[in-house]
């Protein structure tokens, strides 16, 4: 109760901002020494380098064997050891650990998750070392959306949880009245109830961003967590992890609430977890193909996947071009285009779109979207803060295929990192298609490689737009017009096909960024994602409502 009584305002602002949609937020998203500190972030530093090399400093359960498996895409040596576990014991102690912390109640849950949010901002220097040299991340968008906006959907999580739990009476005197005599009463209790042990299976590219929805709806409903980070990406689950303990432990419960799962190569430990009877709820970031076997296999759970997808632009017309093709520059650089939520087909009528600067054709906006990648990414220290590095082999295996599926507007290029030598960072390729083209554009080529997908017009950009969201999915989907019949339509396409739309982003807003507390991240709508974060049903399908009566 103390921890609630410490952190109510802050639970009491987030629960307002999910109803509201208005922007606000407790953790501030700049690495400045006026937020956080004058020694924040060589305090920061300092900590994450005295893990590499060394065994990580965490006490949970496990069979004595270490884990060792990451590998940073900055070319730096980590060889951070983490406690291994097996199914078996990870999924007992989770199971012991449940009675106590549903039996606390949502608002001690939802104190202890505060304070384990407030403890992870005030490491958010640390934590953007860890997802940096994990993820690939470069060092400022590894700061914000490692740390203090991953807090935000965190935050927004449990804001969920305790307003869907809390909003409901807990016990009442039921009176019903008759015709004779005295009315029949009753004495009521309504439990909160979880669904049993939860999974969080993270990702490579966010690994706390993607894994703290989950983490936080499932704990402030009661039910305890077990982390499954991906296996580059383990560092920022296990500072996570450790937090979460230590603030369990000094609340008086049971630490195990909250564990970490590190697997060994080809382990395949999300799997043997994910279809445990005891695991009762599932969250999972990835591949399309593992996301839609736990679909099907996790039968036991309830399961939310955010998986592959097609995202789609489609270009009318616009009264600000240069800024059109600059916001759409940003939004294909931004991370090398690893991100669910990136561009990858942009629709142009055949016959051009009309522009503030007069007409420009089809071929016109691929040539000048090439340049403008170009210009933005033409002074390497930017680039590099821009692209940071390539996370994994698969990515630049698509960037190297890409040149030969159509012709190639702009031709991916490396480029050196002042800092890291031994970093891989690679130009987006952007290569022009027909709209008969549609085996290639119609599937997702994860990464840098982006689309100008050449349609006869309007009309049939849009068209493609639903088709291609409808069979594959997306988590994004954007419309530049200067004509409100066309954006009109534009947001029915999107409602259809259950796609989230930003309509004429040419400034600071990018499509493939969402803020918590007011945007929807994806919408369980269609294929690419089982689930929403955050929204009601997203975390109200991690408990039940219970109920016990008596006589008064």
């Amino acid at each position: 109760m103390d921890l609630f009584t410490r952190h109510e305002e802050t639970l009491d602002k987030a629960v307002a901002a999910i109803r509201g949609r208005h922007f606000w937020t407790p953790y501030p998203e700049s690495p400045s020494p006026r937020l956080y500190g004058e020694d924040a972030a060589p305090r920061g530093q300092a900590a994450f380098e005295a893990y590499l090399g060394r065994d990580f400093p965490l006490d949970q359960p496990s069979d004595g064997g270490r884990v060792a498996t990451e590998r940073s895409p900055y070319g730096i040596a980590l060889e951070v050891g983490y406690p291994h576990a097996d199914a078996d014991t990870l999924v007992a102690a989770a199971g012991a650990a449940l009675p106590s912390w549903r039996d606390a109640g949502v608002r001690a849950r939802a104190g202890v998750c505060l304070e384990i949010l407030d403890r992870l901002n005030k490491r958010s220097f640390e934590m953007a070392h860890a997802v940096q040299h994990t993820s690939g991340q470069a060092f400022v968008m590894a700061f914000q959306a490692g740390g203090p906006q991953a807090q935000d959907r965190g935050l927004e999580a449990v804001a969920y949880g305790y307003d869907l739990i809390s909003a409901y009476a807990s016990e009442a005197r039921w009176e019903k009245p008759q015709r004779k005599g005295a009315p029949v009463a009753m004495d009521k209790r309504f439990h909160a109830v979880p669904r049993g042990v939860a999974l969080v299976v993270g990702c490579n590219t966010f690994p706390t961003w993607n894994a703290y929805p989950g983490l936080f709806a499932s704990l402030v409903t009661g039910n305890p967590v077990i982390l499954k980070p991906h296996p580059r990406a383990v560092l920022p689950a296990a500072i996570t992890v450790a937090v979460a303990r230590d603030v369990l432990a000094e609340a008086g419960l049971d630490p195990n609430t909250v564990l970490l799962a590190a697997e060994r190569p080809d382990e395949r430990l999300a799997a043997t977890l994910a279809t445990r009877p005891e695991v009762r709820v599932v969250d999972f970031t990835g591949s399309t193909e593992f996301g839609e076997w736990l679909e099907a296999n996790a039968a036991q759970a309830f399961v939310s996947t955010e998986k592959a997808g097609v995202n789609a632009v489609v270009v009318d017309s616009t009264d600000a071009y240069r800024g059109m093709l600059g916001n759409l520059a940003f939004s294909l650089s931004l991370y090398s285009g690893q991100m669910c939520t990136t561009p990858q087909n942009l629709f142009v009528p055949r016959g051009g779109i009309d522009t503030d600067e007069g007409p420009k054709s089809a071929e016109q906006v691929a040539d000048d979207l090439a340049e403008s990648i170009r210009g933005l990414l033409g002074e390497p220290a930017r680039a590099a803060g821009v692209l940071g590095a390539i996370a994994n082999d698969g990515v630049l295996a698509r960037i190297e295929a890409a040149g030969g599926l159509g012709e190639a507007v702009l031709e991916s290029a490396e480029v050196a990192h002042p800092d890291f030598p031994g970093a891989v960072l690679r130009t987006p390729v952007v290569v022009r298609l027909d709209a008969d083209r549609r085996e290639v554009y119609g599937r997702e080529h994860f990464g840098p490689v982006s689309f100008v997908v050449t349609v006869d017009d309007t009309a049939h950009a849009l068209r493609l737009l639903g088709e291609t969201v409808t069979e594959r999915g997306a988590l994004t989907a954007a419309v530049y017009s200067t004509d409100e019949s066309v954006l009109d339509e534009a947001e029915r396409t999107a409602l259809e096909a259950g796609v989230n739309l930003s309509a004429n982003l040419t400034g600071q807003v990018f499509v493939n960024q969402s803020a918590a507390f007011s945007d929807y991240h994806g919408t369980g709508a269609n294929p690419a994602a089982t689930a929403s974060l955050t929204d009601p049903s997203f975390v109200a399908g991690r408990f039940h409502f219970v109920q016990s009566r008596r006589p008064a």
